[in-house]
């Protein structure tokens, strides 16, 4: 039990890491208006008005990341529940993106990303059973 909330506790950190370098590579090449920051919401939801499609494909690649790589790290530490502690991943991610579709302005395309965070998860331990399967084979 105490394995599977570090497995997902430390899955959360390395997905939210994984999110936050991929949604910084976005600035870069979308930078936010001198002043405007992520906790000026005000100021944030402006700034998301102006941006091209292809900035919020890097946010949704960030989104899913987050989901994809925290859910594989849980799963690689979850050793007896690799599944089920990907999928706790895959749905607090989709419960944070929940959140920002529906306090930041978004195009409405955006929310396919919503049922992908648990494939992404669910993908990640897919993954990590088919390496253990192979390595026990």
């Amino acid at each position: 039990m105490i394995r599977n909330i570090c497995a997902v506790l430390i899955g959360l950190v390395a997905g939210m890491a994984v999110n936050m370098v991929i949604v910084m590579l976005s600035t870069v090449l979308y930078p936010m208006p001198e002043g405007v920051g992520f906790n000026d919401r005000e100021g944030l939801a402006a700034y998301i008005e102006t941006l091209p499609a292809t900035a919020f494909l890097i946010v949704m690649l960030a989104h899913l990341g987050q989901a994809f790589f925290g859910g594989w790290i849980a799963a690689l530490i979850g050793r007896k529940n690799p599944m089920l502690v990907a999928m706790v991943i895959g749905v607090l991610s989709m419960l944070a993106g929940l959140y920002n579709l529906s306090t930041l302005p978004a195009p409405a395309w955006m929310w396919i990303e919503v049922p992908l965070y648990l494939v992404a998860a669910w993908a990640a331990a897919r993954l990590v059973l088919a390496r253990r399967t192979a390595h026990q084979g």
